[in-house]
């Protein structure tokens, strides 16, 4: 079943840096939120049909609060919550996740962030610095004003801010970084695309345990070449995926009611069991350990490499 959505009010907006607003959404029937610690994530629908996940920068039950940085060739969500959203104005949320949980036990953890990817992060180390937790962070933003910077500086000696603007800016050595940190150091990435690659190539040697990392946009294209199969084994039904459709449209078409939000494989929502055949992976969700076990997938973004699926549906 789809996960039931739940009535929330837009009741603040704030400035946080350039292109970057924040904005607070609290519940229209008073009763609590839940979250799932640091680096949870919330589903929200920008507008009917347009659902979008926001990482929290604040762990409160009163509110879900995140930020949000404008972007012109958005598919939708920053553009209409920047131009259009006002204080007062009624949306649904939906379901919270953690996909980029936050290792309270490690000896030392370090942070690499880039732009509104430092997101998930911020109550991290908030969590990390109220434990007495040893910590670091070094974060990469392009232009104008940095978001979050009042609330960076709280930790001087700690973070490490590369500002394109700064004088003597220098580029995040992300190679450097890794090898750098203390032994037994956990490590979480957030950021464009070139960070996360560059990050992935640093701790490929590294133990899955120690490597956490968030894509905030699709890993890779989504697999519609369809020509295959995918059997729901406990409704009984073969469901066909032509060309030019997913796993996830496939269902959809045919009645199924099937779980999804991003659909770009980067929420987890449509997270479905692998009874039998062999995916083609292209989420941002799954580690590599999980991707060669062939348990789960995500129906949205991937594909089948054989002639037919079967799932725990």
């Amino acid at each position: 079943m789809s996960e039931p959505l739940r009535e929330v009010r837009l009741t603040a907006i704030r400035y946080s840096g350039h292109l970057v607003n924040i904005f607070e959404f609290t519940p229209v029937d008073g009763l609590p939120l839940n979250h799932l610690g640091p680096g949870t994530h919330v589903d929200l629908e920008v507008q009917e049909g347009c659902m979008r996940q926001y990482s929290l920068v604040e762990m409160r039950e009163d509110a879900y609060v995140f930020a949000v940085q404008r972007e012109p060739k958005s598919r939708g969500g920053s553009m209409h919550l920047h131009e259009r959203a006002r204080v007062g104005d009624l949306f649904k949320a939906g379901a919270v996740r953690n996909l980029f949980p936050l290792d309270e036990t490690a000896a030392h953890s370090v942070m690499i962030a880039g732009g509104i990817g430092i997101t998930p992060m911020l109550p991290m180390i908030d969590r990390l610095q109220s434990r007495g937790a040893s910590w670091e962070m070094h974060y990469a933003w392009r232009t104008g004003q940095m978001p979050f910077g009042q609330q960076l500086r709280r930790y001087p000696g700690k973070v490490t801010l590369a500002h394109r603007d700064a004088p003597g800016y220098r580029r995040l050595e992300i190679e450097r970084l890794v090898g750098d940190a203390p032994a037994g150091a956990t490590f979480y990435c957030c950021g464009p695309q070139a960070m996360l690659e560059s990050f992935q190539l640093a701790t490929a040697q590294l133990p899955e345990s120690r490597v956490h990392i968030e894509h905030f946009s699709a890993a890779a294209p989504v697999a519609a070449d369809g020509g295959f199969i995918v059997t729901l084994a406990r409704q009984g039904r073969d469901i066909p995926v032509a060309p030019g459709q997913t796993i996830l449209e496939a269902l959809l078409d045919q009645g199924v009611d099937a779980p999804h939000s991003c659909q770009q494989g980067i929420c987890g929502a449509c997270e479905t069991a692998v009874i039998s055949g062999i995916p083609d992976h292209r989420d941002g969700v799954l580690s590599p350990s999980e991707r060669a076990a062939n348990k789960t997938m995500m129906i949205c973004c991937s594909g089948s490499v054989g002639a037919r699926l079967v799932l725990d549906r």
